[in-house]
């Protein structure tokens, strides 16, 4: 069993003007996949690092499987990492690389050939184990860099934005077959990306930094639903979380209205203590409905952009000068200058502190 627990980690760089990390704590659950998500510089690399024994904490504790390995060396740590620039032996063959770390341990000679075997059957690399890596693919040498991490037996694997030198349609290819990986080896995984979709695709939970703190951490599809802040709505997303400036009033039992074209919103009970203040309405752009004619309390706008983008259409619209964007259907046609009206369902509709901008709703 071997969960791992972060507790209140501080890192500064020397000369850095502010720390990498501030106050981080965290949970990961024993066998748990967890994606730290962030933008460069955000501190999620430092913290893979840290967890590691790669870079040291100026405070806080580290904890993997009930053992403190806050200043252990990394080679204590029973820890295996997955680096962004494969980092395989080019004067190794396949089955050398792949069985590095175990030769290293003095793991008997059978053993490391049964291991090296089992990893390069879940990793399609039983063809390519006499060869060299530079007669494969990138793809094929990132499943090398994976195949020697898992051999190893380690109580974590650690990767550190492991698909992001791969072209697109191998990255995609590739994702799916390290989740169906992870699942099957049941390894406690701790993933670094700055990629939405792979943080979405990948994860039990994922951690959304801001730096050097967590932003939010739950379950994807709660993150994407349900943003704690603009931050983390602006963020994830493609395109991001529309966030339009309004002024609430009040209205019949939960209903408030939105200053925004008279337009009628359901919000909870919490929303009553901002009537008449300004806020911000956060909608996802898939979630707004467009017509070409007005229906019910819809929103009148101006088409500014329309972008067609094979399985939907991009229209970035203006209401009152500020600019939303609406991922329509791609039979939905217009033009810049057209007149579209627009609505916002209340399930959809998120709130947020015009000042602080955290949700004025539990996320």
């Amino acid at each position: 069993m071997t969960d791992v627990h972060l507790r209140n980690l501080y890192k500064t760089y020397p000369g850095g003007s502010a720390p990498a990390t501030k106050d981080v704590s965290l949970d990961i659950a024993d066998g748990e996949f967890m994606v730290l998500l962030g933008p460069s510089g955000c501190g999620k690399t430092t913290l893979l690092r840290m967890l590691a024994g790669l870079e040291l904490p100026d405070s806080g504790q580290i904890v993997v499987g009930g053992r403190d390995v806050t200043y252990l060396p990394p080679k204590d740590r029973n820890l295996s990492m997955v680096f962004q620039s494969y980092a395989v032996f080019p004067h190794r063959k396949v089955r050398d690389n792949i069985g590095f770390g175990l030769t290293m341990r003095g793991t008997d000679r059978a053993e490391v050939a049964r291991k090296v075997a089992w990893a390069a059957e879940l990793l399609q690399l039983e063809p390519y184990l006499d060869r060299y890596p530079a007669q494969l693919s990138g793809g094929q040498r990132q499943r090398v860099a994976v195949a020697r991490a898992i051999v190893v037996d380690a109580d974590v694997l650690l990767m550190d934005e492991p698909l992001s030198n791969l072209d697109s349609l191998l990255r995609l290819t590739f994702r799916a077959e390290l989740k169906k990986l992870v699942e099957e080896i049941g390894t406690t995984t701790v993933y670094v990306t700055h990629d939405q979709s792979e943080a979405l695709s990948l994860g039990d939970r994922v951690a959304v930094l801001r730096s050097g703190e967590i932003a939010q951490c739950a379950q994807p599809l709660h993150v994407y639903d349900n943003p704690a802040d603009r931050f983390v709505g602006g963020f994830l997303g493609s395109p991001p979380m529309n966030f339009l400036t309004t002024r609430l009033a009040a209205g019949d039992g939960p209903k408030v209205t939105a200053d925004l074209g008279k337009q009628i919103v359901e919000g909870p009970a919490t929303l009553r203590p901002h009537d008449g203040k300004p806020v911000l309405l956060g909608i996802r752009a898939e979630a707004v409905e467009i017509a070409h004619t007005r229906q019910g309390d819809a929103v009148r706008a101006t088409v500014k952009v329309f972008e067609p983008l094979g399985s939907a259409v991009l229209v970035t619209a203006e209401i009152d000068g500020q600019e939303i964007k609406v991922q329509a259907p791609n039979t939905f046609r217009a033009a810049t200058g057209d007149q579209v009206w627009l609505t916002f369902p209340s399930r959809h509709t998120r709130w947020y502190d015009a000042e602080t901008e955290l949700a004025l709703e539990a996320a």
